[in-house]
């Protein structure tokens, strides 16, 4: 990302009930003054995985003339992490990371000349709570590899386990029973699930890595909101479905998902029922990380959707 302008930051958060002072990290990669284009703010998944596996989203630059703005939400990266919050339910909700947002968005002054919001898995879930507030500014949608519904999440990831060689799915559902998700040979049956379905490029690029080793460095928010691994969810959004509030998105939204993705149609549907204004591609050849397997597809979809009026 060197080759582009870059200015890193920090802006002061007030978190509710955190007891201390806490600071988001982003960094603007791309001419916010300059450009053409509106900005694309870029939310990352996990929760807790950091924004380095979004920085394909360069990309857009080049191609569109689009600055990317990266930012790492609270709880992990370069932003205040909160280990002592952990299991804490009521304090690691869509409302804290919703304000988060709003405070980075109000601190870059992107309001009156607007801004495009792209979110990816989790990160999509909280850009379509986001969108269906309709805040000011916001022009465009992207949600990528992003369940509408974690109850459907779950349920998809049922039939996605099901088809897994007989040794792996016995080693998952011994770790189910059991309850230990740390030995080698759950890890090791782990990462056949992640390979299908999260990323199918191998080796896994730097950057999806760094994000494993985010959620490894500091599990805070991962296991309070979604639980031991993409595969096993006990955390509180295991409940949560965001149908009746994406009724109230009012922008142009593009929905993108992988042939093979952890986020199966199954609950992706719900989001291309309920947004008014959607169009939803299935992309080919590609799991949870279309942004790296099908890289230049996957831009020109995003690329082509925002910049066209």
């Amino acid at each position: 990302m060197s080759a582009y302008p870059t200015i890193e930051g920090e802006v002061s958060f007030e978190a509710p009930n955190s007891g201390r002072p806490c600071k988001t990290w982003y960094k603007i990669v791309g001419d916010l003054e300059k450009s053409t284009s509106l900005p694309l703010v870029a939310l990352h998944g996990g929760p807790g995985a950091g924004h380095e596996y979004l920085t394909s989203f360069t990309d857009l630059i080049d191609q569109y003339n689009v600055p990317i703005v990266f930012y790492d939400q609270i709880g992990c990266g370069h932003s205040t992490h909160l280990k002592d919050k952990i299991k804490d339910e009521s304090f690691w909700t869509f409302d804290l990371f919703i304000a988060e947002l709003d405070n980075l968005i109000d601190h870059l002054q992107l309001r009156t000349k607007g801004f495009y919001l792209l979110g990816q898995s989790w990160g999509g879930m909280l850009a379509g709570m986001y969108a269906a507030r309709r805040p000011e500014g916001l022009k465009k949608l992207v949600l990528c590899g992003a369940p509408a519904s974690f109850p459907l999440f779950v349920e998809g990831g049922k039939q996605l386990r099901a088809q897994l060689p007989e040794d792996v799915r016995k080693t998952l559902d011994e770790g189910d029973r059991t309850g230990n998700f740390e030995t080698d040979e759950y890890e090791q049956a782990s990462m056949v699930f992640y390979k299908n379905y999260v990323c199918r490029v191998d080796p896994m690029p730097e950057p999806v890595q760094q994000a494993f080793a985010n959620l490894k460095e500091d599990p805070t928010t991962y296991l309070t909101m979604q639980g031991p691994s993409e595969i096993v969810v006990t955390g509180n959004l295991r409940d949560w479905d965001g149908t009746e509030e994406a009724k109230n998105i009012n922008v142009d939204t593009l929905l993108l998902n992988g042939q093979y993705d952890e986020v199966s149609e199954l609950c992706v549907e719900p989001w291309f029922r309920s947004i008014p204004r959607v169009k939803w591609i299935v992309l080919e050849n590609s799991s949870h990380m279309g942004h790296w397997e099908v890289r230049e597809r996957f831009m020109k979809l995003v690329g082509t959707f925002i910049t066209s009026y």
